[in-house]
């Protein structure tokens, strides 16, 4: 798949892209395939990368008191970033590894944004991007303060329905908050 055809997904799939605007942004995307647990991104590392998921998918974590925490999940038809390094050029506070064999495309902050003032799309692009971001870790920040474990299990199949088939437990585990074992018996009583 090249760079063309995969703005094209982008353009029919997540927010209409005229031609010429992507054939713009085309030659400044990298066409990148990783295998799974491939990193994309180092914690400590400062990225101005983000990745468009064409096919496969990827995980955010971080590795805290040596044990490694999910905090994002993104697959096809998806964007992941490190939010904070890409926005205020800090070093990224987290990993970001594919979790199975992956197709993705990569642009550098500085050629969107140039890009985003010649294109009203792109920067509309960019917007629709952040808002379904935020309203995810909207959702993600309620669910973590009121809900039980078998709520947060339940809203996150919702969600994302075949999670549970493509990401191991211990990462779903870690990105709800319980333990591997509280997750064993949630699914347990869902009978999955």
């Amino acid at each position: 798949m090249t760079a063309v055809e995969i703005l094209r997904y982008v353009s029919e799939q997540v927010y209409p892209l005229p031609e010429e605007c992507q054939a713009d942004l085309a030659k400044h995307c990298q066409v990148i395939s990783k295998e799974r647990g491939e990193t994309l991104v180092q914690a400590g590392q400062h990225s101005t990368k983000i990745f468009f998921i064409a096919q496969g998918a990827a995980r955010a974590y971080f590795l805290k008191d040596g044990r490694d925490v999910s905090d994002w999940f993104a697959f096809e038809g998806e964007f992941i970033s490190s939010i904070q390094s890409y926005f205020t050029d800090v070093p990224s506070p987290h990993y970001i590894e594919t979790l199975e064999p992956s197709l993705l495309i990569a642009i550098d902050r500085e050629p969107l944004q140039q890009l985003a003032d010649k294109y009203r799309a792109i920067d509309r692009l960019e917007k629709k991007v952040v808002v379904v971001t935020m309203l995810k870790l909207q959702h993600r920040i309620a669910s973590m303060q009121y809900e039980t474990a078998q709520q947060k299990y339940e809203s996150l199949l919702l969600a994302i329905p075949h999670l549970d088939q493509r990401v191991p437990l211990t990462h779903i585990a870690s990105y709800l908050g319980i333990t591997l074992e509280t997750l064993s018996r949630v699914r347990g009583k869902k009978g999955a």
